[in-house]
């Protein structure tokens, strides 16, 4: 089976503006968190899952078959969006679209950022970005589409 194509600058840019949530407590952190966890079992992903707001952590959990590699990935990866303030698959595709990585030409570590899809910024109308979700544990775009997908759920519940 082939990789699923990476989704283009364009959508990456719609999918953030749609995704704007109303509000951010620790109860949504819960509920965003439990979506992703039950999304990620029904496909027996072996996913990282992590939401943070600001610098605390409100929720995070390391389902069968993760390693402590994907919190690495998780750490590198939101770091990204904390920079950016956009998704980390977004950072990324734009280097690519200037014909280099961003590990080539962003000037920093890649020991501690990383672009590669599943960190996602959480946007809240009239604030901006708060704080991230994350997902390690799959090939960079499934983990990308799979914050996509529990996000859209999540607004609409």
């Amino acid at each position: 089976m082939n990789a699923p194509a990476a989704p283009q600058i364009a959508e990456l840019e719609e999918q953030e503006r749609r995704l704007t949530l109303p509000r951010f407590t620790h109860d949504d952190a819960w509920t965003l968190g439990t979506l992703l966890v039950e999304l990620a079992r029904e496909r027996n992903a072996p996913v990282a899952v992590d939401i943070r707001r600001g610098g605390q952590q409100l929720f995070h959990a390391a389902l069968p078959g993760s390693t402590p590699d994907n919190d690495a990935w998780i750490d590198r990866k939101r770091r990204v969006v904390e920079r950016y303030g956009c998704s980390s698959l977004l950072v990324g595709s734009r280097f690519r679209a200037k014909g280099t990585t961003f590990e080539d030409s962003s000037r920093l570590d890649p020991d501690t950022y990383a672009a590669h899809g599943g960190a996602f910024p959480l946007t809240v109308k009239d604030t901006g970005v708060i704080g991230t979700v994350v997902v390690s544990g799959l090939p960079q775009i499934e983990d990308h589409r799979l914050v996509v997908e529990a996000l859209e759920k999540f607004l609409k519940a």
